[in-house]
């Protein structure tokens, strides 16, 4: 997002950024590599807990959760789940990692910067202010006129994501001050789980897990506020909101492709799947997830990083090593939960769910693929800022997915869309290797240094 451009050099962050990074040394040096090393796990440490902690508390919420609502509460609470992602997109355009890439990219004096970070925070404020409004008011009126359970989980999630995307979470993520970030999200995961063992078994419904989530995230967007405010004062008026809303058009619509077929999947499965079925498919859909949720912090993790170094020439070379590396951890993890699925099936869901154990199998074979399409959305197109890639990436996805859902209207068999579902990820991951293959041949071709398309992506990227 080229409007993105704040300021992550404050003395504090900054400097606690540049000690983080032990990789500033000379190539030579092992000690620095080895702390920079340490640093990447330890940051990818603090992202699988902070932006995806929900899996990590999901060791305990989801055994709950399924044996007191069972298959069919469980289902209602995936269709709200995936509102919810879906929800969060609406309200905050997916653009973060687009934002935390431009960290790096500053120009002028410290004053400057400030001014220009605010700006960015008055807009964006705005931005995600109409858009959680707006969610608002479509939960009220639902609820006033008296809609479905499956509807009504809906607007609820949908909101409960809008308002958790409303937090200033992406500055810490841009600052690399991940450490911070996991804090503040801990408080809402902890205090989630502390709902949800108080609340739930008195009232055992799908709306109570929702709404446990809703008011746990209160203290973290309340806490990261805070951190904005001291550190950068209060947000400037807003004024480029169309600029931004331009930008992030095809990060958007990329997004939200992405979620229809990924983690917001269920919302779209309500209209071909019974609650109770859903709720089978949930069940491994749940676990599959969380699994690659401990995955994605990698390329968090090294977004920073690698948007700093995106002019430097060994910048492809440690982007695929690091993608071979978090490829090979998830083809290890598929085939354990292979051989695992009964043994976690009946210790996470209970008997009930026993159905559930041949979905797990088949849906756990999308980590590899899952993970490549993670770290290149994540940490190698945002650098580029390759909106296109991404949105192309999307759109392919979705139509594939749409046809295994044009079947499933026909069979009505939840072996449809999961196998649907591998398909689908096997195909986008596939996309993207060939796109990060297109631009490592643009980049290394000789006339490309000459091409102003190139030069301005350089730029952008930090050169």
């Amino acid at each position: 997002m080229s409007e993105a451009r704040y300021a992550a050099d404050r003395a504090g962050a900054g400097g606690a950024h540049r000690r983080d990074d032990g990789a500033r040394g000379p190539s030579g040096n092992g000690t620095h590599r080895s702390h920079g090393l340490l640093a990447v796990l330890r940051d990818i440490g603090f992202v699988s807990f902070g932006k995806y902690g929900q899996y990590v508390i999901t060791v305990v919420t989801v055994p709950l959760i399924a044996r007191v609502l069972g298959a069919h509460g469980l289902g209602l609470l995936a269709i709200g789940m995936s509102a919810y992602y879906l929800g969060s997109l609406l309200v905050d355009l997916g653009t973060t990692s687009f934002l935390a890439a431009r960290v790096h990219d500053t120009t002028g004096d410290r004053d400057d910067r400030r001014d220009y970070v605010n700006q960015l925070r008055g807009d964006y404020f705005a931005i995600r202010a109409t858009g959680l409004a707006v969610l608002g008011a479509a939960l009220a009126a639902g609820s006033a006129v008296g809609v479905p359970d499956q509807v009504d989980m809906v607007l609820l999630g949908l909101f409960a994501g809008g308002f958790w995307s409303t937090s200033e979470d992406w500055l810490l993520i841009g600052q690399g001050r991940f450490g911070t970030s996991t804090v503040y999200q801990a408080v809402g995961r902890i205090g989630y789980l502390i709902l949800l063992v108080l609340l739930l078994p008195r009232l055992p419904h799908a709306h109570v897990a929702l709404l446990c989530l809703l008011v746990s995230s209160v203290p973290t967007v309340a806490l990261t506020w805070w951190d904005a405010l001291r550190t950068y004062g209060r947000p400037a008026r807003p004024g480029l909101v169309r600029a931004i809303l331009r930008t992030g058009a095809p990060v958007l619509a990329s997004r939200l492709l992405i979620t229809s077929y990924g983690q917001g999947a269920a919302a779209v499965y309500a209209a071909v799947l019974a609650p109770g079925a859903l709720g089978l498919y949930s069940a491994g859909d749940r676990l599959v997830r969380a699994i690659q949720s401990m995955l994605d912090p990698i390329g968090f993790a090294l977004l920073p990083r690698m948007a700093e170094r995106s002019a430097d020439h060994r910048f492809w070379r440690r982007a695929l090593q690091a993608l071979a590396a978090a490829v090979c951890v998830a083809t290890v993890a598929a085939v354990a939960v292979w051989v695992a699925a009964p043994v976690l099936v009946h210790l996470v869901f209970g008997d009930e769910f026993t159905g559930a154990i041949g979905l797990l199998r088949v849906e756990v074979l999308m980590l590899p693929a899952t993970t490549v399409t993670s770290f290149v959305t994540t940490a190698v197109l945002p650098v580029r800022q390759d909106t296109a890639g991404v949105l192309i990436g999307a759109a392919l996805g979705t139509c594939v997915a749409a046809a295994a859902l044009a079947i499933a209207f026909r069979t009505h068999s939840v072996w449809t869309l999961v196998y649907g579902s591998v398909i689908v990820e096997c195909t986008v991951a596939a996309w993207y290797l060939a796109r990060v293959r297109r631009l490592i041949v643009r980049e290394r071709t000789p006339t490309a240094a000459c091409d102003p398309a190139v030069v301005m992506m350089r730029e952008e990227g930090g050169a």
